[in-house]
């Protein structure tokens, strides 16, 4: 099966042009090829934009375990609405991926599940070591070195010296200071205001757990990701990267502050809290200047129910993947940011850090993940049309221009029209951590 695709102005890695691009079967075969090319099909794609799929390499999406939330099919329905191509998805579910065997049974879940392509964190514990060591088929290991409860949390020096020291995977955490918010919490413990919660889950502790993991990454020489950050103070952390510190920010901390409680109320109650206005800017700042490398979700849903639930009882996360891209697209609109910098930061940073074989490029010789964009295109965010289980979301009445109109997984069509292709699924994605990572692909 070919498929030209004629007209669209093409973010290539080193460009911007108006060129076509073939794809045969799941792969790119060419780009500007001969006209007299013959096609199965052919797309014009005139005045739309061509952009790789988008990697989104955090999400929740919740299955096993808690499925009345979210699941495989329909999260990966909302990744091919937003033009997520690729996601990868955090231990904790019920039970936790925290062996081989779990990591196994994930793999087998999305197979016959995701309409996407799929990878899978394995989880640690402070007493899974030998499992972390033994990993395989996974982006790396994922940390909570706060926000969790159970054997998911490792907040013991001794337990992270030895992930760091015994383990070769990429490793990625959720930095919070358990301490620092728990004593935060005892403070606040007879509140039942929502803006509270960015006074127990405060920079300090973000800073103090942050710190912390860089530490541990530079003494251990082990590549190490931060995930969800969330304030400016964290970002001077991150300037001394040393070749092997890389980070992200979620769309939920770069729009969202304080300020935004009283009218989006538990909404946006996250871990981590979202923070100040300044520190919206100085994070916007971090990314621009290449400090921060990736833009990721962190989709998080829960039901409206739960979430409506008066604080501290109402759950912290959000959903966001189909509606990410968007966000992303109305900064080009409004000058804020380049599609170039929109596709570095979503597409091929991710696949950089995470040594995702063949993604996260318009080239040839790279997976057919691509995903036409119109950047003219104006829609209302709102809850009742969202794909997500959870069936609403923060930006609710929200006004984006540039959004995504067709996906491509593997060279098939799988989001056209508003509709997508439910037979198809995506594959497991590929990684080789003998790259060396974001640094040394650059």
């Amino acid at each position: 099966m070919k498929t030209l695709i004629q007209n669209a102005v093409v973010v290539l890695p080193g460009q911007t042009c108006e060129t076509s691009v073939l794809i045969e079967d799941s792969k790119i075969v060419d780009i500007d090829p001969a006209v007299q090319v013959v096609a199965d099909e052919t797309v014009d794609a005139a005045g739309l934009h061509l952009m790789p799929g988008v990697i989104d390499d955090q999400v929740h999406f919740r299955e096993p375990g808690l499925t009345h939330k979210e699941d495989l099919a329909t999260a990966s329905a909302a990744c091919a609405k937003g033009g997520v191509t690729t996601f990868l998805e955090m231990p904790n579910t019920n039970p936790t991926t925290t062996t081989c065997a779990r990591l196994e049974e994930k793999l087998a879940l999305a197979a016959g599940k995701s309409l996407v392509n799929y990878g899978f964190y394995v989880g640690a514990t402070p007493e899974n070591v030998r499992e972390l060591a033994a990993a395989q088929r996974t982006p790396g290991i994922k940390i909570f070195i706060g926000s969790s409860t159970g054997n998911l949390l490792v907040e013991q020096q001794e337990a992270l010296e030895q992930i760091f020291a015994e383990t070769t995977l990429p490793i990625t955490a959720h930095c919070e200071d358990e301490a620092t918010v728990r004593r935060n919490a005892e403070r606040y413990k007879d509140s039942s205001d929502v803006a509270d919660h960015s006074r127990i889950r405060t920079v300090e502790a973000a800073m103090i757990a942050t710190a912390r993991a860089i530490d541990l990454a530079h003494r251990h020489a082990h590549r190490f990701h931060v995930l969800h950050v969330s304030s400016a103070a964290e970002t001077d952390l991150l300037r001394d990267h040393r070749g092997r510190i890389t980070a992200e920010v979620c769309p939920h901390h770069l729009f969202f502050n304080v300020d935004d409680y009283p009218r989006l109320g538990t909404r946006i109650q996250m871990n981590p809290s979202v923070k100040t206005e300044s520190d919206n800017e100085g994070l916007w700042k971090a990314l621009q200047e290449g400090v921060i490398q990736v833009i990721a979700t962190d989709h998080a849903p829960h039901t409206i129910e739960e979430k409506s639930a008066p604080y501290p009882q109402s759950p912290s996360g959000l959903p966001a993947v189909e509606n990410s891209l968007a966000l992303m697209l109305n900064q080009v609109d409004q000058g804020r940011a380049t599609i170039e910098q929109v596709t570095s930061w979503m597409c091929d940073a991710p696949a950089r850090v995470w040594d995702i074989v063949g993604k996260g490029r318009i080239e040839v010789g790279y997976d057919a993940d691509l995903i036409l964009v119109n950047l003219k295109q104006r829609e209302k965010v709102l809850d009742q049309t969202q794909w997500a289980k959870c069936g609403w979301t923060p930006w609710h009445g929200t006004v984006l221009t540039g959004w995504c109109v067709r996906t491509w997984v593997m060279g098939r069509t799988v989001f056209s029209n508003g509709k997508v292709d439910s037979n198809h699924r995506g594959q497991e994605a590929i990684f080789d951590h003998q790259r060396g990572g974001y640094w040394a692909t650059n």
